[in-house]
């Protein structure tokens, strides 16, 4: 019996070792994705109902001022913001006679009757504040740690790999990767890290003479921090000490809010990229994964220590935020679309057409759901 308890409750156990890490990850990133949508709905004027986190029978919750309802569900697996005239927790389009079923005064706040700007603006807050959070996190671990580099320099080429047929040879410096400049080591990895298959050119200097080769990166599959086995795409080169020259750089407020900026842009871009790499197989699916996945990389971050979850928390913020954009209903990015077709149309688009739409984007996003569990449980 105290094995069983020592195992469920120490805190290399589940429920504080993967449990707790998990349910702080996910309802941080839940909470300011809901959050953005609340503050910027209610500075358009629109009534909000309920705030929720989580799915499924309410836990506990209260009534604030405004009559909305704070709660916390049973089902921590997301959450949802539902306002006046929202007739179910995804904000579909109601039927006339459900908006004929509002008061005047419901009416004149509820969500789908104001103008397109302060809908679309109220659903793409969700989204941007995943992004905002990133950067937050960023710049404070930026404040707080900064940031070792290592200068863009090749200590050793290995034998046979795409860079060693390419030319490239040790004491190179890395200027340019497909045209982006580089200014770290980190900068050459983060550009070919995500482009196995392709044909990268480099521009290198090499005895004060720039020179240009081409190298198609590899995939070697690796174990990262968090201990998940992932695919990384190499050109067969490494940095050491005496070419690397590592220093610290540190930050102040505003550089380290630059830095969050540029950062969580790349984190975008790269995120963005494996996306369209993996709709035309070109990533290995088991990137991929749900709830049991996350679980698990919260479990190991936090024994890495605290900022490794807060990590964990921006990477998979800007995760949330990206989905969320994508233009299928029911997901934010669905709504949007409806939004600019009625823009350019000058009509709400038919229910008849909102319904199918909301059909199969559904569909889509059960099938989805299905493929990650699938590789949390079986595939991976």
């Amino acid at each position: 019996m105290n094995e069983i308890l020592h195992a469920l409750f120490s805190t290399q156990g589940f429920v504080l070792g993967t449990l707790v890490p998990f349910l702080f990850v996910l309802t941080v990133v839940v909470f300011v994705h809901e959050m953005g949508h609340y503050l910027i709905g209610r500075w358009c004027g629109i009534g909000v109902k309920a705030f929720a986190i989580g799915f499924g029978p309410e836990l506990f919750g209260f009534n604030d001022r405004h009559g909305t309802r704070w709660k916390l569900c049973a089902i921590p697996l997301g959450g949802y913001v539902k306002f006046v005239g929202d007739m179910n927790a995804s904000s579909s389009q109601p039927s006339a006679e459900d908006l004929e079923s509002l008061t005047e005064a419901e009416r004149e706040v509820a969500f789908h009757t104001q103008p397109i700007w302060k809908r679309a603006a109220t659903v793409v807050a969700g989204p941007l504040f995943n992004f905002l959070l990133t950067i937050a996190v960023f710049a404070v671990l930026f404040s707080l740690y900064g940031r070792p580099v290592m200068e863009p320099t090749v200590a050793e080429v290995t034998a046979g790999s795409p860079a060693a047929r390419a030319g490239i040879q040790p004491g190179d410096r890395f200027v340019k990767v497909d045209g982006s400049k580089v200014e770290t080591f980190a900068d050459v990895q983060r550009l070919v890290s995500g482009r196995g298959g392709d044909a990268i050119t480099f521009t290198m200097l090499r005895d004060g003479k720039e020179i240009t080769v081409t190298a198609t990166p590899e995939p070697i599959e690796q174990q990262d921090a968090l201990g998940n086995k992932v695919k990384v795409a190499i050109i067969g080169v490494a940095n050491n000490a005496e070419l690397g020259q590592p220093r610290l750089v540190s930050y102040t407020p505003s550089g380290a809010l630059a830095a969050a900026v540029e950062e969580t842009g790349h984190v975008i871009e790269r995120t963005g990229q494996f996306l369209k790499r993996f709709v035309v197989g070109r990533e290995d699916k088991c990137a991929l994964g749900g709830p049991i996945k996350i679980a698990k990389m919260s479990g190991q971050a936090a024994k890495l220590g605290f900022e490794w979850l807060v990590q964990l928390v921006a990477f998979l913020s800007v995760g949330i935020g990206i989905l969320n954009l994508l233009p299928i209903p029911p997901l934010d990015g669905g709504h949007l679309l409806f939004y600019g077709v009625e823009a350019v149309i000058r009509r709400p688009v038919s229910e008849r057409m909102m319904e199918m739409a909301y059909r199969a984007g559904l569909f889509l996003v059960l099938g989805f759901m299905g493929f990650v569990f699938w590789n949390d449980l079986f595939g991976c």
